[in-house]
């Protein structure tokens, strides 16, 4: 009786609660939290996966302005109902560079942590202009504006730097080379030989078929790459993490 007594105390005093309350959280959090910026193995790293570039960046943040996350998952968690549908489960490494990541399990549409290379580009394209014209059932509104809105590149560079400040490891090189690495991706007779350099494995493409530069190649670029940069036929799970 004499515990909850002065327990109480704390029951009856907003502030005094508060502060409490405030404290066993913030002690709780520094015990969770503070240990990750001292391990140096809290994301296993992968071969192969590698800082977006400048186009597929710009399409990713697309991908976010138009919503597009609210209805898809970019995780497929280790069950074997997922994994036989999408296929390798998700690895942190691979989100390791995405602020935000686009994690979750809300699913309207299907989870698109593979969906690079599934289906080509003359689908998505299609299917952004008008989703039920190649999946009837689908309830996805459609994007056919994108192939007529002009991709604007005047924050490319700066995107990039923020995207370095905060840990992705783009040098300065490419940094300078955004701009013309973003329009190099878009155009299969430009001389990308720099752009290969810089992000191994990267595919160029006209994205939209279009010979404008226009939100639907970043867009598109940006889900041709998803799932694309591990090869799971070679990888293998580190065990002692």
């Amino acid at each position: 009786m004499a515990f909850l007594d002065k327990h109480a105390i704390l029951e009856r005093s907003p502030t005094l609660l508060l502060t409490a309350s405030l404290l066993v959280v913030t002690v709780g959090g520094m015990v969770e939290i503070a240990p990750l910026f001292w391990l140096e193995n809290t994301i296993e790293d992968v071969e192969g996966v590698r800082p977006y570039t400048p186009l597929e960046l710009a399409g990713r943040d697309i991908y976010i302005r138009e919503g597009c996350y609210t209805c898809h998952s970019q995780m497929i968690r280790p069950m074997r109902d997922e994994v036989e549908r999408y296929g390798h489960y998700s690895l942190a490494a691979e989100s390791q560079y995405d602020h935000p990541f686009q994690w979750g399990s809300k699913r309207t549409g299907p989870d698109l942590a593979r969906v690079g290379g599934r289906y080509s580009d003359a689908w998505h394209v299609d299917h952004l202009k008008d989703p039920q014209s190649v999946v009837p059932e689908s309830i996805m509104p459609k994007y056919a504006f994108l192939a007529s809105a002009d991709l604007q590149t005047n924050q490319t560079e700066a995107t990039l730097r923020t995207h370095q400040f905060v840990g992705v490891p783009y040098s300065d090189q490419q940094i300078e080379a955004a701009v013309v690495d973003l329009r190099n991706q878009a155009d299969p007779d430009s001389d990308y030989d720099g752009l290969e350099d810089r992000y191994p494995g990267v595919v160029v493409s006209n994205f939209d078929g279009q010979p404008e530069l226009t939100e639907m190649d970043a867009l598109i670029a940006y889900l041709q790459v998803l799932g694309t940069m591990v090869d799971f036929s070679t990888f293998t799970p580190d065990a002692s993490r």
